[in-house]
């Protein structure tokens, strides 16, 4: 069933236009805005070249998806094959099924929405041009990731992103960003490099690079051991840009001095990059390799899972002086665990799971780091216990649609059933329940054990947080000082009269003791603003929409799901 019949060859080309316009439109960025398109100044024109640009992809992916057939979402659709480089058989191979199509809408919808935002709040730092022309490069490589079925493209399109975020990092961020910027792209090139070897042992071993054939044969052209090895070395190229613990080290730092923009970017899509990888290359092309390393896998993402948890409630502490940004940064650390534990159980239910998650990890996160930016950028500030104060009036009594939306985003986060969060984690425990065929089944009900520990950590810091940034600190009447003290309240009774005779008609009036001078009124902040609105909306809107109706993305992926790990066979 397609909501709109759309032909093979249109759809080719929508596609086709997915990918390539984005960087066709980076190449645009950087040229002289042509006459009467300049508008009130070349910083204006080129941001709304960005959101232009990021609208028409935005607008061919949903017809994409009105076209696609969700009768068979495990066939590949939109499909091109053409020689590219024939002596290593290497081609341009692009499709989409059940598993890649969400990803490409949440990646066309994220980056439109980080356009619409800068254009109403411009970057600060160097010239828009080369930020917009970077913008637009890092949505092309991303959405080439989830758009090849080519080993040798995949690889490409996945290092297509680094060199963007990096100067993304290092160029608009805040303090300390070059070194950040430093840390992200040594860690991902390094887990880059070792992953092509695995890519070229699998691709030179089979005779193929293409991954769909790959996939069909599902490992039986490789013996154990090259699939062990491919897994090992693939594995650790993925799992730095997932990131699993312990190969995490890079995000918080990266996260914390990246702009808000890139904060939304990094979190919402380059971390679905390395998930992804493990779905679509490695449970379909390795099984036997991702059988041996399924339980150190889930038990590394586990430990994630807690480790992330309990470094959010380090940093949510009164008196950690923690910041947001680096506390949202480190929860991604134990959702992007709960995907791996997903993919480690190598089951329909788990990796299911593990799907749903990401998606729901990229709408609700996304939006997490949204508010925080626009927090930070009212305040001045994104350390915890500034943005407390000491009056019991934060976000709740200065800006209450701002504190009421980031109180949701934290909620959805912490997996509050009825919103997207709560779905995934759900399923990848219930993967975890009941492993695939050759699993411990002790050590993964362990694993699962451990895992629902870590969602009540999870609901643990994500309280605290709204508690001390919505509400702020409550001091104990104690410790309120003079000028604090309620202007009406009563006077203390008069001490009883030593001599027993009482208050007499002569006694002398006592002096009115002073009145406080009133409190200074809480300054207000600027609350929502209709462009924030504008740019919010969508994502909250499917986060409710995914964890009402969660058929609507698992009727797409189960299937697909199913088809892989048969080995092409649905």
């Amino acid at each position: 069933m397609t909501v709109i019949d759309i032909s093979p060859s249109v759809m080719q080309f929508l596609l086709a236009f997915i990918v390539v316009a984005p960087l066709l439109g980076a190449v645009a960025a950087l040229l002289p805005a042509p006459p009467g398109l300049k508008g009130r100044n070349p910083d204006q024109a080129v941001l709304r070249h960005g959101v232009t640009v990021t609208g028409a992809v935005l607008i061919a992916a949903i017809v994409l998806a009105t076209g696609f057939d969700h009768d068979h979402p495990a066939t590949m659709q939109a499909t091109t094959d053409i020689s590219w480089i024939p002596a290593l058989d290497v081609r341009i191979h692009l499709g989409i099924d059940g598993i890649s199509l969400p990803l490409l809408l949440l990646t066309a919808l994220l980056t439109f929405l980080c356009a619409l935002y800068s254009y109403f709040k411009p970057p600060a730092g160097p010239s828009p041009k080369a930020f917009t022309a970077l913008v637009l490069v890092l949505e092309s490589g991303t959405l080439a990731t989830f758009a090849v079925l080519d080993l040798l493209l995949f690889f490409l399109a996945f290092e297509m992103v680094l060199i963007p975020m990096y100067f993304l990092i290092a160029r608009w961020g805040g303090d300390q960003r070059r070194a950040a910027a430093w840390k992200f792209i040594l860690y991902t090139l390094l887990g880059s490099v070792v992953m092509l070897l695995g890519l070229l042992l699998i691709g030179l071993r089979s005779g193929t690079f293409d991954m769909v054939a790959l996939a069909t044969d599902n490992g039986r052209g490789l013996t154990t051991s090259v699939q062990v090895i491919a897994v090992l070395a693939i594995g650790v190229g993925l799992a730095v840009k997932t990131p699993m613990w312990p190969l995490h080290s890079w995000l918080p730092d990266a996260h914390t001095a990246a702009p808000t923009v890139g904060s939304v970017l990094l979190a919402g899509v380059l971390l679905k990059m390395g998930t992804y990888g493990f779905v679509r290359i490695l449970l379909p092309i390795a099984p036997d390799g991702m059988r041996t390393f399924a339980p150190y896998l889930a038990a590394f993402a586990v430990v994630g899972i807690v480790y992330g948890s309990l470094a959010c409630l380090t940093l949510a502490r009164k008196g950690a002086k923690g910041d947001l940004k680096r506390l949202i940064a480190y929860s991604s650390v134990g959702h992007m665990g709960f995907v791996l534990l997903g993919i480690a159980t190598m089951t329909p239910t788990g990796v299911n799971g593990a799907l749903f998650a990401n998606i729901a990890h990229g709408l609700i996160t996304g939006l997490l780091f949204f508010l925080v930016g626009a927090v930070k950028d009212r305040y001045g500030t994104a350390d915890l216990d500034t943005l407390a104060g000491a009056t019991g009036a934060a976000l709740y009594g200065r800006a209450p649609r701002l504190g009421a939306l980031l109180a949701f985003a934290a909620v959805a986060s912490l997996g509050l059933p009825g919103l997207a969060g709560f779905w995934g984690e759900m399923l990848t425990l219930f993967g975890a329940y009941s492993p695939a065929e050759g699993l411990s089944r002790p050590a993964f009900r362990t694993f699962m054990a451990i895992g629902a520990f870590g969602t009540l950590l999870t609901a643990a810091y994500m309280l605290i947080v709204v508690r001390r940034v919505c509400m702020g600190e409550h001091l104990p009447y104690s410790e309120l000082s003079p000028a604090s003290t309620p202007a009406d309240a009563p006077e203390p009774a008069d001490a009883p009269d030593p001599s027993g005779a009482g208050p007499s008609a002569t006694t002398a009036p006592r002096p009115a003791a002073p009145q406080p001078a009133p409190a200074a009124t809480t300054p207000q902040l600027a609350d929502l603003q209709t462009y924030e609105a504008a740019t919010w909306t969508p994502l909250a809107a499917l986060t409710v929409l995914a964890g009402l109706w969660p058929a609507v993305l698992l009727g797409l992926t189960d299937p697909a799901v199913q088809k892989l790990l048969a080995g092409g066979k649905s």
